[in-house]
């Protein structure tokens, strides 16, 4: 396991007191990373993981992010409906020709959804829309020339801060 690995090689370039009174074939005493550990430190370490997206495990952990439309199931959404999505932001954008819409990227395990913020929305959620990793976004589906969008009516974090880390999102700010 990686702790494992990093003992062996800690092991090999220090000789100092923590080393020198182990035998040559000592086992590490560092437990295995979970699995929400090692997804963590990759995306800390690399803004990416090789094991599961975050999302799998959230999803298998909340009923109500269970709930919510992955992006892989978008295009079959009717337009018009009210559906929720649910995601690590990856990018927040507020162009100044948008007359304050703010445009929001989730990721999930399946790929990439897109949420259109209001103006009067974004005021009321300056802060969680700005500051969370991960939201939940429930709103009205434009479905039109194979473009799906949500039209944000309600945003929420997710049912318990996560300590799960994601991929660093590109902001406006």
């Amino acid at each position: 396991h990686r702790r494992a690995a990093l003992w062996a090689v800690e092991k090999e370039l220090y000789e100092d007191d923590l080393f020198a009174t182990l035998p040559e074939s000592a086992p590490t005493p560092l437990a295995p990373m979970e699995l929400t550990e090692r997804i963590s430190a990759d995306f800390r370490g690399t803004g990416l993981t090789i094991g599961p997206h975050p999302m799998v495990l959230l999803r298998n952990q909340f009923p109500e992010i269970a709930k919510a439309w992955s992006a892989c199931e978008l295009p079959y959404a009717r337009d018009g409906s009210t559906i929720t999505i649910a995601g690590n932001v990856i990018c927040r954008q507020r162009p100044g020709t948008a007359k304050g819409f703010v445009f929001i990227s989730l990721e999930d395990e399946t790929g990439v959804s897109n949420a259109i913020v209001t103006p009067q929305l974004f005021e009321r959620l300056r802060l969680l829309i700005s500051q969370e990793r991960y939201l939940m976004i429930t709103g009205r589906v434009q479905n039109r020339d194979h473009v799906v969008l949500l039209k944000a009516q309600q945003i929420r974090r997710f049912p318990q801060q996560t300590a799960m880390q994601g991929s660093e999102s590109h902001d406006f700010h």
